[in-house]
């Protein structure tokens, strides 16, 4: 009996092999199904697609950095320095204006310095006591007395 189970021994070793490979793919595709459920797709595309639009949140970080990087090409314009003393109104709407040229919207002056804030010390930048006693401060003027010689004639 040995010998003749040899053509049909190799059967049914293939047979088991066959089995043993059907059930293995299988649990991978059971697998697979498993994974494909966690993700959840949106209009047809999976999670991990590269045509999926970026979640809102990266829009508006996108947008603010842009806002960022116009007010700081604004400020080559308009140095920070310049926002303190009697010329500060005017820089700052300066800032405005380019700002509401680059996006085409209203900035109010408010907005641009919390955007300043977030990149200078603006409490630094505020004008002194000092500064509005120097600019208040008047001396009586008098042109000297050689100037009023009087010709002999």
């Amino acid at each position: 009996m040995g010998q003749v189970t040899g053509v049909n021994g190799k059967n049914k070793k293939e047979d088991a092999k066959k089995k043993d490979a059907k059930e293995e793919e299988e649990e991978e595709d059971e697998d697979e199904d498993d994974e494909e459920e966690e993700e959840p797709e949106q209009d047809g595309l999976s999670v991990h697609s590269p045509c999926k639009p970026p979640p809102p949140s990266v829009h508006q970080e996108k947008s603010e950095v842009e806002l960022e990087l116009k007010l700081l090409e604004a400020l080559e314009i308009y140095p920070p320095a310049k926002l303190r003393g009697m010329h500060r109104h005017f820089v700052l709407y300066g800032l405005t204006e380019y700002l509401r040229r680059s996006f085409n919207r209203h900035f109010a002056p408010d907005d641009v310095l919390k955007l300043l804030d977030r990149f200078y010390n603006l409490e630094m930048l505020k004008s002194d006591d000092e500064d509005a006693e120097i600019l208040n401060h008047e001396e009586d003027f008098s042109l000297p007395q050689g100037y009023f010689v009087k010709e002999d004639s």
